[in-house]
C-alpha cells in the first residue's frame, strides 16, 4: 500500500492531537521527521508532488490502522518511522533548513 493511500486520512487536527499525545511514546525519532515534513508541507514552495507524498506518509502516522500497533511498546513505532524516513528520502529536496529549524525547535519545548 502506498502512503498516497493514507493522504485522505490526514488533518492538521488528527497530526497535532496524535503528536502531542505520543510525544513520550513515540519518541523524538519519530516524531523529527514527522515535524520536518510537516513544516514542509505548510510551505507553499513545496511542490504539489511533495505535499502529497508527506500527507501520505503523516496520515499513515496518525490513522489508527497500522501494521504494527502503536500501543505495542517499543516496537509499535517501527512501522510509522519506516514510513516517515521512506517519505522524507523521497521530499528532502524540499525540506528546508527553516523546516528542520522548526522540528528542533518544537521537539526541545517537548523534550526538555
Amino acid at each position: 500500500m502506498s502512503d498516497n493511500a493514507f493522504e485522505k486520512d490526514y488533518s492538521d487536527d488528527s497530526f497535532w492531537e496524535k503528536v502531542k499525545s505520543y510525544a513520550k511514546s513515540a519518541g523524538e525519532a519519530a516524531l523529527e521527521p514527522a515535524l520536518k515534513m510537516y513544516y514542509a508541507a505548510t510551505d507553499s514552495d513545496t511542490p504539489t508532488w511533495a505535499k502529497t507524498t508527506i500527507y501520505g506518509a503523516l496520515g499513515y502516522f496518525i490513522s489508527p490502522i497500522d501494521v504494527i500497533p502503536d500501543i505495542t511498546p517499543i516496537v509499535g513505532y517501527t512501522d510509522d518511522i519506516g514510513v516517515l524516513c521512506a517519505a522524507l528520502a523521497a521530499t528532502a529536496t524540499h525540506i528546508k533548513a527553516e523546516h528542520v529549524t522548526r522540528a528542533k525547535q518544537t521537539l526541545k519545548q517537548w523534550f526538555s
